[in-house]
């Protein structure tokens, strides 16, 4: 992302809401950890002590992408669509209103209000946010920005339909909603992995390396992975088992597909720079989860290895790396000289998702122990990302910058 330069005449001293990246990666990593251990004392512990709107299982399933991964997109595009456009984004009272939609949807299920004020609630701040991320492409015409703003028409789309599930309008909504929104979230990140972490490992080697991409396997992957995506919720909806066997075809091909991408970006130094690895690592692990989807549907593993795979692997290092570099960027710090424990944090957070799918699947029998432990490397990883990163979020950009 490219930085904006404009310095300002007053530099407030409370700059959470300066730019969007500040209070929605703040809210993504106060609720990986509490949302986290909330559904730790659900899952693991069998804790019923709170009431809630919806089961416990649907509810950390919609969380993890419409509150977590959500708050993540969120502080990423309203700060990378200044950069694209020139233009402000929401920032003040604007800002800390759609904030405070993000908010009022994650408490609404513990307070025994009908489901439908959380519904009202979750979908306006989806509306707000296409709306703050539209207008300024739209003004400047940036069409290739298109797809950017289809995905997030389409996340208030799978929302409706999860929302018209729980509430008895479509009882097939739910879970279609639900993997049309994880399905989405890997869209917009293997869209912006392939716009960014070339062109990061590029620059942030130090030696001179040429990140090898191919037009057509960009395009391929994109027909791919649409249709994977499509054929899998037409699975969900009919059962037909031919379409299991499509499915794990086209599951099969996309590992070749970005093993080979990820082969052309591959430079040994990598593995010495923090902010390179763990964008790296977090596309390994989606095509591990592909991997994994082939052998659940030819070889009958369990499915949420896969799940697993794409969401704390790849979704939860992949944001946690993005959140790091980011807030470095736009606070007017160096982003090639991040805090040491930052590496750290993106190997506890590795170890976990390790944890999480490898372990549960060799050693099943101890798989309580297996999803506590990557529980607790979760909630440790983003503890420490907040530690280390909540005064760069609340404090102005050291370089007297405007953001």
């Amino acid at each position: 992302m490219l930085q904006i330069t404009e310095r300002q005449a007053y530099v407030p001293r409370f700059a959470l809401f300066q730019l969007g990246f500040r209070i929605f990666f703040l809210a993504a990593s106060v609720f990986a950890v509490l949302g986290t251990a909330l559904w730790t004392a659900l899952y693991s512990f069998q804790w019923n002590g709170l009431p809630m709107a919806y089961p416990a299982m649907t509810w950390h399933a919609h969380e993890m992408i419409f509150a977590y991964a959500l708050a993540v997109i969120a502080g990423f595009l309203l700060t990378a669509v200044k950069n694209w456009t020139g233009l402000q984004t929401l920032q003040h009272y604007p800002l800390a209103g759609l904030f405070g939609l993000w908010l009022l949807a994650r408490c609404l299920p513990f307070t025994g209000l009908p489901l439908s004020f959380t519904a009202v609630a979750d979908l306006l701040f989806l509306i707000g946010l296409l709306g703050a991320v539209a207008r300024p492409i739209l003004r400047v015409k940036q069409g290739k920005q298109a797809g950017i703003i289809a995905k997030i028409g389409l996340l208030l789309v799978a929302n409706t339909l999860f929302y018209l599930g729980l509430l008895g309008y479509w009882p097939l909504g739910t879970v279609l909603g639900l993997y049309l929104g994880f399905y989405l979230v890997i869209a917009l990140i293997l869209t912006m992995g392939r716009r960014v972490i070339p062109f990061f490992i590029e620059k942030g080697l130090g030696v001179p390396f040429a990140a090898t991409n191919y037009r057509w396997l960009d395009r391929a992957s994109l027909i791919l992975f649409l249709s994977f995506a499509l054929l899998d919720l037409a699975w969900m909806s009919t059962g037909n088992p031919l379409l299991a066997y499509m499915l794990a075809g086209l599951a099969l091909i996309q590992v070749f597909l970005h093993s080979l991408r990820l082969r052309g970006w591959y430079h040994p130094l990598i593995w010495h720079k923090p902010l390179l690895w763990v964008l790296y690592l977090a596309y390994v692990w989606l095509v591990l989860g592909f991997a994994l989807k082939f052998i659940s549907l030819v070889w009958g593993s369990s499915p949420w290895l896969a799940v697993h795979a794409f969401a704390y692997g790849g979704m939860g290092m992949m944001t946690l790396g993005m959140m790091a570099r980011v807030s470095l960027g736009h606070t007017g710090r160096e982003v090639a000289n991040p805090p040491a424990v930052v590496g750290v944090l993106f190997a506890i957070l590795a170890l976990g998702a390790g944890i999480r799918v490898f372990m549960v699947w060799w050693l099943p029998d101890a798989q309580a122990i297996w999803i506590l432990a990557a529980q607790f490397l979760w909630m440790a990883a983003f503890a420490g990302m907040l530690w280390v990163y909540l005064p760069m979020w609340w404090r102005p950009r050291v370089d007297g910058l405007a953001g």
